[in-house]
């Protein structure tokens, strides 16, 4: 089964930056149109941000203006940046490509004083 490769992840203060990655296996060449979720404790999984390759972006109403969504197709890379982070942004957080499906196992990201 493919998987995509997340990191990045960790415990972080209130308003601390963090960069998650997303690498591609060998059998991807580029990524087209991709997206990020989350998962906080005891909820499903939610869409906060989506890049596509003609370069439309969108965010979710609670990581807009402090999370960045970008795509490296040299280093088969999709990036989230964080910035500002606050404690409901604790979360188990997934890479996703939303042509081919795949998705990564997850990276924890934890926001606490």
């Amino acid at each position: 089964q493919v998987r995509l490769v997340e990191s990045g992840g960790g415990l972080v203060q209130p308003g601390e930056s963090l960069r998650l990655s997303c690498a591609a296996p060998e059998s991807i060449s580029t990524f087209y149109d991709m997206a990020w979720y989350r998962q906080p404790p005891g909820t499903q999984r939610e869409l906060i941000a989506h890049i596509t390759s003609a370069g439309s972006i969108n965010y979710a109403d609670s990581v807009k203006n402090r999370f960045t969504i970008s795509i490296d197709n040299a280093k088969k890379s999709l990036y989230l940046q964080m910035n500002s982070l606050k404690p409901e942004d604790t979360a188990v957080y997934y890479c996703n490509d939303q042509i081919r499906g795949f998705w990564g196992q997850g990276t924890q990201v934890t926001v606490s004083s």
